[in-house]
């Protein structure tokens, strides 16, 4: 069926506008029954867009990609309120995926939160933090003075390097600022349960990772404003899937173990839960009021930012070079190909994972010229030796090709799809603070 079909025979108005009532509905739609191995039910427009490209097809229809898929329409009322409708493909909770960077998300949320929660006006996000050590595998970063803004030691700094080229050793600094247990409950607070981020982006074995560093924040002449001490989870994390193996063998140095690989210890992050996420900040007013981040409105606007835009026009000096390109951490619709030319009425807004396999993205995508928007959510397993920690992924020939062609699927359907209203104030074309 040709995309300009589906779009005229698929209109359904809007059921709610982000209610209690739908947002529960939502995640129980996404996330099954506790404890049952089920795959919820396929949309059929979802499955009849995927059918329209025979590449999509075949990765689709194949079970060795492991692919997950969350589409989700927006629609405004006469009042510009958004209303969401997800469609799902092959979404199952119970099937782990390796989250990678997807975790960074979560992370930078909660750290802007914790800093709010001291009530210090002088502790921000653009405030001197020192980083100590006090058990092993810990790194330590001194205080030092910020002779260049861009370089300097803040959470905010942090947040950037995380979201424009997915910065590992900025994601550790913030995992140990919330550490392991508080970022966790927090996230079973905000509805979240089945999340684990237990792991740290570094050869540290598990007992490691429960312990998370002193942190210190500091004027630029080195005055202490804010000091926290060392932490530790004493009651470690289990997975909510039980033991996870996967692949048929993996290699260590140079050896082939040829056995499954155990990711039961690893961050886990389902797809529709970094889904949600990313709705929240995006449209805060669509979660209730008690799974609501206590963000600023300055917050809110600094991490939009920097979820859409590209190294290069974010005017951070350590991202000149060409090797940090528009497409750098953009998957859907890009392909995360630096030959394809940046649509400027095109943002996407997005958090992105590649990890032992995996691929996967997030994002929200906001299209001026059609006035159009929407959310699409994706993973798929891209490993046919079976080898884990081999480096033989198919990212190039699979992956991202797959990702780019889904998203310019949806992006193309979503511009001829019938809407009674377009949205009349697009707030994700307004102008953003830079710092």
């Amino acid at each position: 069926m040709a995309l300009a079909t589906l779009a005229a025979s698929s209109y359904q108005a809007p059921a709610g506008h982000g209610s209690p009532l739908s947002w529960e509905m939502r995640a129980k739609h996404f996330s099954g029954v506790k404890g049952e191995r089920l795959t919820s039910a396929d949309s059929h427009l979802l499955d009849s867009l995927l059918r329209t490209n025979p590449f999509l097809a075949r990765i689709a229809t194949d079970p060795q990609f492991e692919l997950q898929i969350i589409y989700t329409q927006i629609d405004r009322d006469a009042q510009n309120r958004p209303a969401f409708t997800p469609h799902t493909y092959h979404l199952n909770p119970r099937q782990y995926f390796n989250p990678a960077s997807m975790v960074k998300l979560p992370v930078v949320a909660l750290a802007l939160e914790k800093l709010n929660s001291f009530h210090q006006p002088y502790v921000t996000r653009r405030t001197i933090m020192a980083t100590g050590i006090a058990w092993h595998c810990q790194t330590r970063v001194p205080f030092a003075a910020p002779a260049d803004s861009d370089q300097a030691a803040t959470v905010g700094n942090y947040i950037k390097r995380m979201l424009l080229v997915s910065d590992n050793g900025a994601y550790n600094r913030l995992y140990e600022f919330l550490g392991q247990r508080p970022l966790n409950e927090r996230l079973a607070q905000l509805g979240h349960p089945d999340i684990r981020i237990t792991r740290r982006f570094a050869p540290c074995d598990t007992a490691a990772n429960r312990h998370t560093n002193p942190i210190s924040f500091h004027s630029p002449q080195g005055d202490t404003l804010y000091k926290q001490a060392a932490q530790f989870n004493a009651t470690p994390y289990t997975s909510p899937l039980g033991r996870v193996l996967k692949g048929r063998a993996y290699q260590a140095g140079r050896r082939i173990i040829t056995e499954p690989y155990d990711f039961t210890t690893a961050n886990h992050l389902p797809l529709a839960d970094v889904t949600a996420i990313l709705q929240s900040l995006l449209f805060p007013e669509s979660v209730p009021a008690a799974q609501r981040l206590s963000l600023t409105a300055s917050d809110y606007a600094f991490l939009r930012r920097y979820l859409h835009t590209t190294p290069h026009e974010s005017g951070f000096h350590a991202y000149a070079p060409a090797r940090y390109f528009d497409a750098y951490k953009k998957y859907l619709f890009y392909g995360r190909n630096p030959k394809i030319p940046r649509q400027s009425a095109l943002r996407i807004y997005n958090i992105v994972g590649m990890s032992h396999g995996y691929l996967s993205d997030v994002a929200y995508f906001a299209d001026s010229l059609h006035q159009a928007e929407f959310m699409l959510s994706a993973v798929l397993y891209v490993n046919q030796d079976g080898i884990i920690n081999d480096g033989a992924y198919e990212y190039d020939s699979i992956g991202e090709p797959f990702l780019a062609q889904l998203g310019r699927l949806i992006q193309q359907y979503e511009a001829i799809r019938a809407r009674r209203f377009r949205p009349n104030r697009f707030e994700f074309f307004a102008p953003e603070p830079i710092r």
